[in-house]
């Protein structure tokens, strides 16, 4: 059985190709050879990924995207003998999640064998009330075949709103029989390890490409190397993984 991790949240430039990324890694540090696509006809990111060989999907006819388009997206994970990342960006958010379920995606994929898991991100600032209403959206929408991680992205400013943690939010409180995981992101700072993990993902490179590059002073390698160890530990935690 393969796990179909599909990334969707509606807010656009809140760090969903670097949670397929991150998910990528994280599967192949463990010896799988997961395949991974992206939908994102705008800013495909994840696809500039050399070292995961992510597929690029195209969705896209003229100007439009066509719906139908995701039959191809269901071809490849029907066949697929290894777990699947998908990325999806915000343009093409709706007909995504329209199309999966209207078309009963999640319970067609259980009847294959696979299990369908939507890692969704919460951000803080100006975007933590989108995000927040995007999960709430996603988890009152999609079947009970579909389970849930979240991912918490701090890099923009806390998760918090009025004194309120995400696990404090009604918003989670009411959908936390789906949710399957919850992985934070740590909080880095922007001088140091945040500059180090925006340079690495700017330049598109996994942890294990950034580590070995020479040209990096050591503490940039170390820092990245505190990132990395972070997440994989959270991951490890997440048996949905």
């Amino acid at each position: 059985m393969a796990k179909i991790h599909m990334v969707l949240q509606g807010k656009g430039g809140v760090g969903k190709s670097f949670i397929a990324a991150m998910i990528a890694q994280y599967k192949k540090s463990k010896g799988q050879k997961p395949l991974c696509i992206d939908t994102d006809p705008v800013n495909s990111t994840f696809h500039g990924f050399k070292a995961l060989n992510v597929q690029l999907l195209e969705i896209m006819e003229g100007d439009e995207i066509k719906p139908r388009n995701f039959d191809t997206l269901v071809e490849l994970i029907a066949h697929s003998k290894d777990d699947v990342i998908i990325d999806n960006g915000a343009s093409s958010f709706v007909p995504l999640t329209h199309y999966l379920i209207s078309n009963q995606v999640p319970a067609l994929l259980q009847e294959m064998g696979h299990e369908m898991v939507v890692h969704t991100v919460i951000t803080g600032s100006q975007a933590l009330l989108d995000t927040v209403s995007g999960f709430a959206q996603l988890a009152g929408q999609f079947p009970s075949e579909a389970l849930f991680v979240v991912w918490l992205n701090p890099f923009w400013g806390p998760i918090e709103h009025e004194g309120k943690g995400f696990e404090q939010m009604k918003a989670y409180t009411a959908n936390k029989d789906r949710v399957s995981a919850i992985v934070k992101i740590p909080a880095l700072k922007e001088d140091t390890s945040g500059r180090d993990l925006r340079d690495m993902l700017q330049d598109r490179l996994t942890f294990d490409e950034a580590l070995a590059l020479s040209s990096l002073t050591i503490m940039t390698r170390q820092r990245l190397k505190i990132a990395k160890s972070d997440l994989y530990g959270q991951m490890d935690k997440a048996a949905v993984l």
